[in-house]
């Protein structure tokens, strides 16, 4: 059976490494361990030069190098013959290797050390199998392959739903019933605050709704600033990029108003998958598993298939709900005859909300429940439409045209999951209605000094 670099595709999952052996031109043999190995094509592999100066300059002297590939699923080995053919230091391919490998060293606070100096190009001219003295295991057993008409139902069951707390939970569901992954994200991207917020969990025993993560942190912000899929296939010697943010009480919500990122214990896989619509990404699909090489290609491509089917629809409905016209609004519903007062404080200068000094949200859903709370307050209102708030706070937050449905729906369920005596009830494309337990206080600030 003649093998082609295709069959090899877990041996470039990175999780075993690969060995290089070289020789100089006098023949002193050299063997190292290689990070990352990638397919170019059916006749190509890309090997990253990092740190090896004795590999590099027997390359250069003598092109004919041997390479050891692991199947992660398997154990099977593989022998590659290969022949040195060019350097590159720019380009899509160098670039997808640099990111690839930022992303996989931040986890271990190496960033700024594993840094990728070339990627080699090798053709390979022959690969032959190992024999193995005992038997391997069998490849991802247990593990249907994709199911095309699964996917299709999945596609068509996003595209079906018309508000962003449908298309988002939708998207996550379809994750879990196609592919069988129970724990997964969806992060909105927040130009005003150059970060992605968590709007969307499934499987966690803490949401981390309002979570955030920098425009370019670990694998989430690489997806973000790249728009391409970057995953880890064992994270057993990585340090959990969660750990080093999360937040566990709500006593340390409401001191640092951060949310936790989510905590899946003993997770080996990770995947980011950029939400692009129209070449641009507005939010990330992450995905994690317990399972070392958890996603295959095909897995990875549909995730891709259903991550841009939601940023479509996505957008879509951004579009519609902006586009929804006004109409007349019932009078504000009496509060409860009780006495109570809701005290809501907002601080100008990150936009952070406090309702009865429990932490809600920052940044422009912080900024919308403000606008709300003065209408209602100033002009006896309940309901209001997305237009309006849009022109309102796009003044002072140019970035609030887009992603405005999915800033309400994190302030909804932010409100929703803190308990909280104000609610936000959708009553119509584009439109909301605001709730309340009681009476209304709303105390604005400028400092942070008393949150």
């Amino acid at each position: 059976m003649n093998l082609r670099l295709s069959d090899l595709s877990a041996c470039f999952e990175g999780v075993i490494p690969s060995i290089i052996a070289t020789a100089s031109a006098d023949g002193m043999p050299n063997i190292s361990y290689l990070s990352h190995v990638v397919q170019v094509d059916e006749e190509h592999v890309a090997l990253s030069n990092q740190f090896f100066a004795k590999t590099a300059a027997n390359v250069r002297a003598n092109p004919k190098v041997t390479l050891i590939l692991v199947d992660g699923f398997t154990g099977d080995q593989f022998l590659l013959d290969i022949g040195f053919v060019r350097s590159i230091d720019t380009g899509a391919l160098f670039d997808k290797i640099a990111r690839q490998l930022k992303a996989s060293s931040a986890q271990v606070g190496m960033s700024d050390v594993m840094r990728l100096r070339s990627a080699d190009i090798f053709r390979v001219h022959g690969i032959e199998k190992v024999p193995s003295p005992v038997e391997t295991a069998l490849a991802m057993a247990g593990r249907a392959p994709v199911s095309l008409p699964a996917l299709s139902e999945a596609i068509n069951a996003i595209e079906q739903q018309a508000e962003a707390d449908e298309i988002i939970d939708t998207l996550l569901d379809e994750v879990q019933r196609v592919l069988g992954y129970g724990n997964a994200l969806v992060l909105i991207h927040d130009n005003h605050r150059g970060c992605l917020i968590t709007t969307g969990s499934i499987g966690y025993e803490r949401s981390g709704l309002g979570s955030e993560v920098a425009g370019s942190e670990g694998l989430i912000g690489a997806a973000a600033t790249s728009g391409q899929t970057i995953k880890v296939s064992d994270m057993s010697r990585v340090r959990r990029f969660g750990e080093a943010i999360g937040l566990e009480t709500e006593g340390a919500e409401n001191t640092t108003r951060t949310v936790g990122f989510p905590q899946l214990p003993r997770a080996m896989s990770q995947i980011a998958v950029p939400m692009t619509a129209r070449g641009t990404v507005t939010g990330v699909l992450f995905v994690e598993s317990t399972e070392r090489l958890a996603f295959r290609q095909e897995d990875e491509a549909a995730l891709e298939i259903l991550a841009k089917q939601a940023a479509g629809v996505l957008r879509a409905s951004e579009r519609e709900a902006a586009a929804a016209e006004p109409r007349q609004t019932a009078p504000a519903p009496e509060p409860a005859v009780n006495g109570r007062k809701v005290h809501v404080a907002h601080h100008r200068f990150d936009d952070s909300v406090f309702v009865d000094g429990t932490y809600i949200v920052k940044g422009v859903a912080g900024t919308l429940l403000r606008l709300m709370l003065d209408w209602h307050l100033s002009e006896g209102r309940s309901e209001f439409t997305n237009r309006e708030m849009r022109l309102a706070a796009g003044a002072r937050m140019p970035e609030i045209k887009d992603n405005l449905e999915t800033r309400l729906l994190l302030l909804r369920r932010r409100l929703e999951e803190k308990h909280a005596p104000i609610r936000l009830i959708r009553v119509g494309r584009g439109r909301v209605r605001l709730e309340a337990e009681g009476s209304l206080v709303l105390n604005a600030t400028t400092g942070d000094d008393d949150a």
